[in-house]
């Protein structure tokens, strides 16, 4: 089946050109570009010293900071979940972690400058509600004593909520511990998939949140689902979406599921038989541009999905849209401090991350450094590139010149390989030329992550096989 509209301008552009020929023969596994290089580049060379040393440097530039927490624990664990998490029941582990995450904060914030502004603080997971209220306090309390917690209305203080771990009351706490937007885990709201997955989730414990927030007036609310999960179907996941747009979340994240067992071991109690085969899920994720399309909400980019008076669509209308390891933000670049285990910091020019295993960032916390494990202290072929591709996976269109302007080089020159292996997506009808300029066509909007690995250095030539799903 094929359908094609005008190309307009980016409230337009999930106003679909689907080609499901065109869709199955780019159907490629193809990063999320959270960062660039991605983690797979990051290396052990680059160690504590080297992350103290970016920490320092970043002060001359004097950006406003961003804080990631990153809460492992979760008390069930969800067969999908591809996170690094830790499942327990035995909330006293959390004081012990959070002793932790003081002493790193300790360590982080005397290479820092206290006058820069936290404009930026999110917690994720595991999910951070397995926090008590209380440990929830102590928390904020610490990076405040720290950093200095900001309480600027123009501040974007966000967590990750577990509906099935909190209530009204948390909501309540959280708005007064300066929290402002909030993203809740929904993934299905049919029984039969919550139940495949390991996550019953009523859907009156979302929807008596998401009143609540708005009542509290929260700045936004944004929504997670999964489109592939076992026993989901076109219809089932349509009637999910209808319940979800009558909600009305500002922002909405749709999720394509990747089946990958051999890697996380909780995917192995999914049954295979019960996944939606490939065309299934392109049918799922058409039904999903439509129906959102038709409720009003802009395609972001990739998984994203932002109502048009949301801050979201309003920075890329604006061409300020930016990208961190949480996906699109409306805010100014900042440098991220990732505090935590597995955490990843974007600090000057460089990525830091801490272990993924809890007893390596312990170990390292207790012998009193930080518990950088890995990063990469990026080339300046690395920036450019980063930056070509955040622009286009942002704007859904690339200014050569000025790219070139900004780091002094003839860019179509430069990046001659990256733009030859576009000339199939341009024929295609993916992506267009004008001038120094490269648009993303609406339907090379849905294919933007495999436009955008033209310009990676380290990936596999793009656009070129077909073994696995769009993510």
């Amino acid at each position: 089946m094929t359908a094609h509209v005008k190309r307009e301008g980016p409230e337009d552009s999930a106003r679909l050109a689907w080609d499901m020929a065109l869709l199955r023969r780019y159907d490629t596994r193809s990063p999320r570009y959270t960062s660039y290089p991605t983690a797979r580049g990051f290396h052990e060379g680059f160690g504590p010293d080297d992350f103290s040393a970016a920490l320092a440097r970043s002060n001359d530039q004097g950006q406003p900071l961003s804080l990631y927490i990153h809460v492992p624990f979760c008390r069930n664990g969800c067969f999908y979940c591809t996170r690094n998490k830790i499942v327990t029941r035995d909330t006293r582990r959390a004081e012990a972690y959070l002793s932790r995450l003081d002493r790193e904060m300790v360590l982080s914030s005397r290479h820092l400058d206290a006058s820069r502004e936290i404009q930026q603080l999110y917690w994720g997971g595991g999910t951070p509600t397995f926090l008590a209220l209380d440990q929830m306090s102590d928390l904020i309390d610490r990076l405040d004593a720290r950093f200095g917690l900001s309480g600027s209305r123009e501040r974007d203080y966000a967590i990750e909520i577990d509906p099935r771990e909190a209530n009204v009351f948390t909501l309540r706490h959280l708005q007064a511990l300066g929290f402002n937007r909030l993203s809740l885990g929904v993934q299905d709201l049919d029984l039969r998939v919550q139940r495949a997955i390991n996550r019953v989730q009523p859907r009156v414990l979302t929807e008596s949140l998401i009143d609540e927030a708005d009542r509290l007036g929260f700045r936004s609310l944004n929504l997670d689902l999964i489109v592939g999960l076992p026993l989901q179907t076109r219809d089932s996941f349509a009637e999910t979406l209808a319940q979800v747009i009558a909600m009305a979340p500002a922002r909405l994240s749709v999720f394509n599921y990747a089946h990958r067992p051999e890697r996380f071991t909780s995917q192995r109690r999914i049954y295979v038989e019960d996944l939606p085969d490939p065309e299934e899920t392109l049918a799922m994720l058409q039904a999903t541009l439509e129906m959102l399309s038709s409720a009003g909400y802009v395609h972001i980019g990739m998984d994203r999905f932002a109502r048009p008076d949301d801050s979201l669509a309003i920075a890329q209308r604006q061409g300020t849209l930016t990208r961190t390891f949480q996906g699109y933000s409306s805010h100014a670049p900042c440098d991220l401090v990732g505090l935590g285990v597995s955490a990843i910091s974007r600090v000057d020019d460089v990525y830091a991350q801490n272990p993924a295993a809890l007893a390596a960032y312990e170990r390292a916390l207790d012998a009193g450094h930080l518990a950088t494990a890995r990063g990469r202290r990026l080339t300046f072929d690395d920036r450019l590139r980063r930056h070509a591709i955040e622009r286009l996976v942002c704007d859904m269109a690339l200014d050569l010149e000025s790219l070139g302007h900004t780091f002094g080089v003839d860019a179509e020159t430069y990046l001659a390989a990256p733009l030859r292996r576009l000339e199939v997506a341009e024929r295609d009808g993916l992506v267009e030329r004008a001038g120094p300029r490269l648009l993303v066509t609406p339907i090379g909007r849905l294919l933007i992550q495999h436009l955008a690995m033209a310009f990676d250095a380290h990936a596999p030539p793009p656009l070129t096989t077909s073994d696995s799903r769009i993510a």
